[in-house]
């Protein structure tokens, strides 16, 4: 095995350490695995700002795909611009209402 020194910015030190703890692992372990896997398999790296962003909020437990019990009520023609213009006709509340009521207080 070779050995390599690696100076990061501050930041990014910072979020591998966070990413390391999360994972219970070292730094430089995770770094060798990230490493390995996207010169392994550079198809694996997400190529674009949104595919990259989706990975880091799915990796995260933010983002989930319907599972099969919602799949068949979700229509996948309707936007949210619709949903917002169906709630405008009604006179109720606006959908960004409805989700800050949903989250409750920030805390």
């Amino acid at each position: 095995m070779s050995a390599l020194t690696l100076e990061l910015p501050t930041e990014v030190y910072r979020r591998l350490r966070e990413e390391a703890a999360r994972l219970g692992k070292q730094p430089q372990m995770v770094a060798e695995e990230w490493l390995t896997e996207w010169l392994t398999h550079p198809s694996a790296m997400p190529s674009s700002n949104r595919e990259r962003t989706r990975r880091v909020l799915r990796d995260a437990g933010l983002l989930t795909e319907l599972g099969p019990d919602l799949r068949y009520l979700a229509d996948p023609t309707v936007c949210p611009e619709d949903v917002e213009a169906a709630l405008d006709r009604t006179g109720g509340k606006t959908l960004s209402e409805i989700v800050l009521e949903q989250r409750g207080p920030k805390g």
